[in-house]
């Protein structure tokens, strides 16, 4: 119970939000409590300047009176001047212990002058008292403790003098005094604990408008802003695209797709693809002309746009740029992984076209790059257009074609650098029956490469060959395999169930594949190689020296052979460098136990320096052409008269 008692009459600063409400509010009501205790003290003055001693009349009550004027105008001041809470508490303790000091002080000086008065004056006494205990209790409603200090000090003495002073004549006063300050105290009760539950029900409704406001900024964020980088998403990029599309200024734009982004996803999974793709927004972002929006539109998708005289200019510096800096391995942790970027750009005069359509013009122009090698920057131009309806007419085509069964393959045998006896034939694929007309591999392949379609054509060229040469005993049979189905993580098994259907030995089969693609994707290469010569199939390196310097491959994939491209070979009789190098990778791969095959062999002094340099085998026009399987049965029956003839 004392407790409670106690912590009435004590500024509690457990609150400090609380506290600064409270002084706040008490800082303007405070003003007002001193004009009431000055205004009701000069009366009191006035009225008893012709009784007593002018110290106990004038002088001391005026020194009380000029204290609370100079209090009352350092109030009004500070209402007005923001403060913190911790000095807010400061200040409300200070006055809790004053504000008792204070009503004592004019109660002694009030109960002391009272004897010098005439009935009136008595009675004016008896109510100035009353009112400025009643006026400054109601004054000091925020700051309880000092409201119930002055109605413990004012109330409890003025009821006894009051009771007894000249024969008890104002008792009925002085009691009704008591029940009146009764109702009064538990009055600021009421409104002090209603004015905390007001403060802190307002402090709970700002932190759930506050709550609104930051749901309401994370769904703005979620709705605009890519969680991943941090960057601006499809839809605030199309909103902001769409709006410059409306101005009167040139708008550009840069569409960025990345280059081998999925199979580092495969091959180290994709916390290291989430990695890198916070690392090429950061490069991105640090090579955006200052203005422009950059946005991850979606998996491995940029595209920054700007406006302005020089849009166009600053977009294609930006796609240069990233392009050069995308064409250098990222570090990732400890490792460094190797993606490049293929970017298109379209510019837009004022008015020429929407939104929705330079975005589809930046796409065109970047698919051109996709089917032209990749790792390049491309400004649309309506040429592109009508490349693209070729290309998406020629996608029919090979759709139409695999259904229709035009697709042939062709068989180009390789022999023994010495009895010129066949070994294996490498299986080609054709397009003679296409109702157009015959297409080259180095058209459509690409294009089936590009739109996904070379899973299908791949499958069909390896099946169609296993059944082929299944019967040719003795005869090793090697299928080319796309980068593309290499990335597929269903190759293996897609490759099992051909051999399973077809019965193919799998022992004489060989998959090339070409050295670009170890470079770009080391693990997932890895990993079929591993699975492929599990199942007991060679594999074999092409198109070794075509540009890239692999040697260290050799050893650390362990292919079953190496073919070495015709750029070199055909150069081995005139180009000294060339031989040089036939000669040193012919060495090298003897050393690890793997054949090697030169392929593009069209004369017999290429083919004596290639023996001479110890190739195992040899393939090009200077043996056979590619041929259809009934023209290569007649040319297998023949190997053994071939294979009596020398070099």
């Amino acid at each position: 119970m004392w407790k409670k008692i106690r912590e009435l009459f004590t500024t509690s600063g457990d609150d400090l939000e609380l506290t600064h409400a409270q002084f706040r509010a008490f800082a303007r009501k405070v003003p007002l409590l001193y004009f009431i205790v000055c205004v009701n003290s000069l009366s009191i003055i006035y009225t008893f300047s012709r009784f007593g001693h002018p110290w106990l009349t004038t002088y001391l009550p005026g020194a009380l009176v000029a204290f609370c004027a100079v209090r009352g105008w350092v109030w009004w001041r500070r209402g007005e001047q923001a403060i913190s809470p911790e000095a807010a508490l400061r200040m409300l303790r200070a006055t809790t212990r004053l504000a008792p000091v204070i009503a004592a002080l004019f109660s002694l000086w009030s109960f002391t002058l009272y004897g010098f008065g005439d009935p009136y004056a008595k009675t004016q006494i008896v109510f100035y008292l009353a009112l400025n205990l009643i006026g400054c209790t109601f004054c000091l409603t925020q700051l309880l403790p000092a409201a119930l200090g002055i109605a413990a000090v004012g109330v409890g003495p003025y009821f006894l003098y009051f009771c007894f002073a000249d024969s008890g004549q104002f008792r009925t006063i002085a009691i009704n005094l008591v029940l009146v300050a009764i109702g009064v105290v538990a009055t600021v009760l009421r409104n002090s604990r209603d004015f905390a539950r007001l403060v802190v029900s307002q402090r709970d409704l700002l932190a759930k408008h506050g709550e609104t406001l930051r749901l309401s900024d994370d769904n703005f964020r979620l709705a605009n802003q890519d969680p991943l980088t941090r960057l601006a998403n499809r839809r605030a990029f199309i909103v902001k695209l769409k709006a410059l599309s409306e101005t009167t200024s040139e708008v550009a734009m840069a569409f960025v797709d990345l280059d081998g982004f999925k199979n580092i996803n495969d091959d180290y999974g994709h916390e290291v693809g989430d990695a890198l793709i916070g690392n090429v927004a950061e490069a991105l972002a640090e090579r955006l002309p200052g203005g422009a929006l950059l946005a991850r539109l979606g998996g491995d998708e940029f595209a920054a746009v700007d406006c302005g005289a020089t849009a166009k200019t600053r977009m294609l510096d930006f796609a240069h740029a990233v392009c050069d800096r995308l064409a250098r391995p990222i570090a990732i942790g400890e490792r460094a992984v190797n993606v490049g970027a293929s970017i298109g750009v379209a510019a837009a005069a004022p008015g020429e076209c929407d939104g929705q359509e330079l975005m589809r013009r930046a796409d065109v122009a970047m698919y051109y790059v996709k089917a032209h090698g990749k790792l390049g920057v491309q400004l649309y131009a309506p040429e592109l257009d009508a490349a693209r309806r070729r290309q998406s007419a020629l996608n029919d085509e090979i759709r139409r074609g695999l259904e229709r069964d035009e697709f042939e393959m062709f068989y180009q045998p390789i022999v023994d650098a010495r009895s010129k006896a066949i070994t294996s034939v490498e299986a080609l694929l054709r397009w003679p029956r296409r109702p157009g007309g015959p297409l080259g591999p180095d058209t459509f392949i690409p294009a089936a490469e590009a739109e996904g379609l070379i899973d299908a054509l791949g499958m069909f060229a390896l099946r169609r060959a296993c059944q082929d040469c299944r019967d040719l005993n003795g005869v090793a049979l090697s299928v080319n395999v796309s980068p593309a189905q290499f990335r597929n993580p269903e190759f293996e098994a897609q490759v099992a169930q051909v051999l399973a259907e077809t019965g193919f030995p799998v022992a004489r089969l060989s998959l090339e594949v070409t050295e670009g693609y170890l470079i770009d994707n080391p693990q997932r290469a890895a990993t079929v190689i591993d699975a492929l010569k599990g199942m007991g199939a060679s594999v074999v390196l092409d198109d070794f020296g075509s540009g890239y310097t692999s040697i260290a491959y050799l050893k650390k994939y362990g292919f079953s052979a190496i073919k070495i491209d015709r750029s070199l070979s055909s150069r081995i009789g005139f180009d000294d460098k060339a031989r040089v190098l036939v000669t040193g990778v012919v060495y090298l791969a003897n050393g690890l136990n793997m054949p090697v095959t030169a392929e593009g062999v069209e004369t017999d002094e290429q083919a004596q320096l290639l023996r001479l340099a110890g190739c195992q085998n040899l393939q090009g026009y200077r043996f056979y052409r590619p041929k259809p399987i009934s023209e290569l049965l007649a040319c297998e029956f023949r190997r053994e008269e071939e294979a009596a003839v020398a070099l």
